[in-house]
């Protein structure tokens, strides 16, 4: 243990002593946060619905397959409890869920009127507001073609709740991700650049042939930028609080729980690029691009709600994708363990499984 703390102190002392990385690894995280929370804009299609029909009569169904049809609602599950709804809603699989209540159609014949309810999670900000409009469009539809086929007025009374974000206020989903994406880029590259260094200065091959173990040798250099990782997430937290108001409405532990597992996903994958490049330059790129598709595939900038179908499914195995998951549901709807069990079961596996197979690539390369 003491080596392992030898080492990782003296990649502290490099870090501090070097002005640029500690820029790169306290300034420029907060500088992209404070930029990049105001620069994004989002697309909808295929929103994830759960439908609730009280009702079961021809004119539900005729609702709810104007949902199924109109290509901007998928139907991700139908029951009769609202319970099992809320659930989802909260676990975050729908965005939507679809309410029709008792005596709906009955309501329809005797007054012309009739209530729906429309609950939605509101922690994605503007894609409520956007997904609101698209339903009560299609309702409104609906009606006209009630009123027509039955040649008396049709209205169907919307109502809808906004949950988790009622103010509808995108920086409160934005800035949980875009901390998450930047802590993701600033520990895997600094570890795959700093091992790349060792490689370039002649010195890694100095430190395989000394007593020390490769583990310990492993250990002793992602240690530091752990905990730099967690150290970014503390700062990207209080700026995201005090700067855009974003809520807090979850447990910290839990979410710096999973921040630790999530770091030795990353600090892992920066393990792994050190191993098949051998200069700076070169783990300064093919970080960019591993980190481009895990971007693009996580849900951030586009909603996975809008990708294709096998893009959806291929993101599956994006660790930034759960981890933006996780960020999302504790910040914003103040979820519990038992409701991001799935997203960090996964990432447990992804560090298992990451940070095994970029040792024995080291080990492998090393030998």
């Amino acid at each position: 243990m003491r080596q392992i703390l030898f080492l990782a102190r003296a990649e502290v002392l490099h870090v501090v002593r070097d002005k640029a990385t500690l820029a790169q690894v306290l300034v420029v995280p907060i500088l992209q946060l404070l930029v990049l929370s105001n620069a994004a804009t989002f697309q909808i299609r295929n929103t994830p619905t759960f439908v609730v029909d009280l009702d079961r009569t021809s004119a539900s169904r005729g609702l709810v397959n104007r949902f199924a049809g109109s290509g901007r609602f998928e139907m991700e599950g139908a029951s009769a409890s609202l319970d099992a709804a809320n659930d989802a809603l909260l676990r975050g699989d729908v965005t939507l869920v679809l309410v029709i209540p008792h005596d709906f159609e009955a309501s329809l014949m005797r007054s012309g009127v009739a209530p729906l309810e429309l609950s939605l999670n509101a922690e994605k900000g503007s894609i409520a507001g956007i997904v609101q409009s698209y339903a009560a469009t299609i309702v409104a539809d609906y009606a006209a073609e009630l009123s027509a086929s039955r040649r008396q007025p049709a209205r169907i009374d919307l109502r809808a709740r906004s949950w988790y974000n009622p103010t509808l206020n995108y920086k409160h989903y934005m800035v949980p991700g875009i901390l998450v994406a930047l802590v993701t880029l600033i520990s895997t590259l600094l570890t795959a650049q700093n091992i790349a260094r060792e490689k370039e200065l002649g010195t890694l091959e100095q430190l395989n042939v000394t007593p020390i173990t490769r583990g310990q040798f492993i250990a002793g250099k992602l240690l530091p930028f752990w905990v730099l990782g967690l150290i970014d997430l503390t700062a990207g937290l209080i700026v995201g609080r005090f700067v855009f108001g974003v809520p807090i409405r979850g447990s910290l532990l839990l979410l710096f729980g999973a921040a630790s597992v999530y770091l030795v996903v990353t600090l892992a994958t920066g393990l792994w690029i050190s191993t098949i490049v051998e200069t700076q330059q070169q783990a300064m790129f093919v970080t960019f691009f591993v980190m481009m598709i895990y971007l693009l595939m996580s849900g951030l900038f586009t909603p996975i709600d809008s990708m294709a179908h096998w893009v959806q499914v291929a993101s599956l195995a994006n660790p930034v994708r759960h981890f933006v998951t996780i960020s999302r549901a504790v910040l914003v709807k103040g979820a519990g363990i038992s409701d991001i069990a799935r997203p960090l079961t996964t990432l447990v596996a992804f560090a298992i499984v990451t940070l095994t197979l970029a040792i024995r690539q080291y080990s492998k390369r090393a030998a």
